[in-house]
């Protein structure tokens, strides 16, 4: 299911009405009973624009193509009782897939969740709400690494003062019929005690995926989404047992200012040929112009809540680097600057805008595009 640009554009500029005059009213769209339960949906619509210049291959022809194109339409319905559980389905009808869908219960001994969620490797993919992302795409060595969301069962304990932990098991197959193997996986946070508002996140996160096909891919696109060209990819590679992943995560929010950065690694374990090995990592600085500071919570960093009228602004650059050329496996290496602008009208509504300059190496073609990337985006 499609929506038109002309019904997005105008369900984008429902929200500023209100809140350029200063009404602050929260949108409608839970209830909640005398007892405590809340019934309500979630939605998050996103619209982008990807503009490409420098990709000319020798035999003078694009590398890639200019799109414009709804990035998501998320749906979320829940039922929820603070403290006690939550009931969540979800679906993107952009992509005709299933999200979040789940159950979880809260207890004294930490929340037990059991159904399809984002597996932990990947601080960008599994432990960040999609729609208070920095940038419009995630990292290189993020796109990379992560597994995605799978169907199984996990545990997060934070009864420790400035200490999360979480383990989880994830079955063979997920809603989408996307998994390929069982995987096991955990996570540690750790926030060092600050004097006032600061916060710092150091994170530890590793999985072992054991495949049923035997077969692994690994590649990455040069961090927007509209275009399928990978600019780096190993290819299939076969007989591999397991992959391995790891992240260390580090983050520092003062003010308006949040350092952020994460290393990741992959390992295909192929017993009758040569383990293949890939590693990358980003960093990133970012800076409310405005005066706002981001939210932290249970390791996961939130987004900006406008202080004016007229919304808060954001400048932001990344850079992100991946390696995937090990042995006889040559996938290419890339590197990416991205600068960034974004623009929190209100609590609803976002505009970003973002210049990457990408730089590949695969085999004997290295290919350096320039890429404009916009979006627009609705949540509630």
């Amino acid at each position: 299911m499609r929506m038109p640009i002309l019904t997005i554009a105008m369900a984008a500029w429902a929200p500023l009405t209100p809140v350029l005059a200063d009404d602050a009213t929260p949108w409608p769209t839970s209830v909640t009973s005398d007892s405590g339960v809340t019934v309500g949906v979630k939605g998050l619509f996103q619209y982008d624009i990807n503009r490409f210049a420098d990709d000319r291959l020798p035999d003078g022809s694009e590398r890639f193509e200019d799109a414009h194109a709804l990035r998501r339409q998320e749906i979320n319905l829940y039922v929820t009782k603070k403290g006690v559980f939550t009931v969540n389905a979800g679906y993107d009808f952009q992509a005709d897939a299933w999200v979040d869908n789940y159950l979880a219960a809260e207890t004294r001994a930490g929340r037990f969740r059991l159904g399809q969620f984002k597996t932990p490797v990947g601080w960008e993919d599994g432990n960040t709400s999609t729609g208070n992302l920095t940038f419009l795409e995630r990292s290189l060595p993020e796109q990379a690494v992560y597994e995605g969301r799978r169907v199984g069962i996990d545990w997060v304990y934070q009864g420790l003062p400035q200490w999360l932990f979480q383990v989880g098991f994830f079955t063979r197959h997920d809603l989408n019929d996307d998994a390929a193997g069982r995987t096991f996986a955990g996570r540690l946070v750790y926030n060092p005690p600050l004097a006032g508002h600061d916060v710092v996140h150091l994170g530890l996160s590793a999985s072992r995926e054991l495949r049923d096909d035997r077969t692994g891919r690994i590649r990455a696109r040069p961090e927007v989404n509209l275009t399928p060209v990978r600019l780096i990819d190993t290819g299939t590679l076969e007989g591999v047992d397991r992959l391995d992943r790891q992240g260390f995560e580090a983050a520092w929010i003062h003010g308006p200012l949040l350092l952020q950065g994460e290393a990741l690694a992959l390992q295909a374990i192929r017993p009758a040929a040569r383990d293949f090995h890939s590693h990358g990592y980003y960093v990133s600085a970012a800076w409310a112009l405005t005066g706002e500071s981001r939210g932290y919570k249970a390791g996961s960093i939130g987004g900006i809540t406008p202080r004016r009228a007229w919304g808060a602004l954001e400048l932001a650059l990344r850079y992100a680097t991946l390696d995937l050329d090990n042995g006889a496996v040559l996938g290419g290496r890339e590197h990416d600057w991205t600068l960034g602008l974004n623009w929190y009208v209100n609590d609803h509504f976002k505009l970003q805008a973002n210049l990457i300059r990408a730089f590949s190496d695969r085999g004997n073609l290295a290919l350096d595009p320039t890429i404009y990337a916009m979006r627009a985006q609705l949540s509630f």
